[in-house]
């Protein structure tokens, strides 16, 4: 009788040991040093260990991942691609979203919008979120300022398979918007009218030249996580960039007072996906001020500082 008491416990003994010596020897170990007790208790990890760990048999033929990887977006700040793949393809990019319930959202609104249903003891509730396709934009124009613009990019914004995308529409075609088990079918998507293919020399290359984004200090880490804060509801301005930027004040942002200029920036609006362009504040006590604007003001007043 006890050996059937026993049976139950080893059997489980056995798959946590699987998945840990799966864990252990995978690329997402290797690159974040993250514990698997970490990313099992951690939901936006987890998240991104999924992605990898449904795509991980690409690595047979040569692609290879990256994670975390906190690139300059300005001299102070960082963005943070979540998942990276680099396929013979191209480069895709993935903003990993572990959420449930259904999601509202189209390709140009600046918020999207999680809709929880009612349970046990629970009304239901609805909650807004930055649109993970703006988020990624800001992402693909860091990396290609490492990278450069001859390798294809792709933009795959992966939702769990606990949510229900509801009336998502994209109509740029180096972006999907799905569920969790659909990586495969987007990655096949995204690769059929791209001709030309990666050596495993350019791919190795790419990942040399990103891999020591991976591996920051705690304090970029920490820094990046304030300046997210910082802008959450309640803690920032009206006018505010996505991720952190420090803002000019007010004076900054009328068109009259400002001059534009050409630039080399590639950034892209988070609010609207239009062009940052560079502007030179040319009176009042802001006089000089230098800062990024969007190129569809007055419809959109979003400002990075510089």
């Amino acid at each position: 009788m006890i050996y059937l008491f026993l049976l139950p416990i080893l059997i489980l003994c056995l798959i946590f040991l699987f998945y840990y010596i799966s864990f252990r020897n995978s690329s997402y170990y290797k690159v974040t040093h993250n514990s698997f007790l970490s990313v099992w208790n951690d939901k936006g990890r987890l998240g991104e260990y999924l992605i990898y760990n449904y795509l991980r048999s690409l690595e047979k033929n040569g692609a290879r991942f990256l994670f975390n990887i906190y690139l300059p977006k300005t001299c102070e700040e960082t963005t943070e691609i979540d998942v990276l793949l680099i396929h013979k393809y191209g480069v895709f990019v993935f903003e990993s979203k572990n959420y449930s319930g259904w999601i509202f959202g189209s390709e140009t609104q600046k918020n999207w919008t999680q809709c929880l249903p009612m349970g046990k003891g629970r009304s239901s509730q609805k909650e807004h979120f930055l649109n993970p396709i703006f988020q990624n934009k800001l992402h693909i124009s860091a990396l290609k300022q490492v990278i450069g613009e001859t390798v294809p990019v792709y933009s795959i914004i992966v939702f769990s398979e606990r949510c229900t995308l509801k009336n998502i529409s994209v109509s740029d075609p180096t972006v999907r918007v799905i569920n969790r088990n659909q990586l495969y079918d987007a990655i096949r998507f995204l690769s059929l009218d791209n001709a030309a293919e990666l050596s495993q020399a350019d791919i190795d290359s790419v990942y040399n030249s990103l891999f020591p984004f991976t591996q920051v200090t705690d304090e970029v880490k920490e820094n990046h996580v304030r300046a997210i804060q910082s802008q959450l509801p309640g803690n920032r301005p009206d006018v505010s960039s996505s991720e952190g930027a420090s803002l000019p004040t007010p004076e900054t942002t009328d068109k009259e007072d400002t001059v534009e200029e050409p630039t080399d920036n590639n950034s892209i609006c988070p609010k609207c996906g239009g062009k940052l362009v560079l502007r030179i504040t040319s009176r009042g006590k802001n006089k000089g001020t230098r800062f990024y604007g969007c190129s569809n003001y007055p419809k959109c007043h979003y400002i990075q500082n510089i």
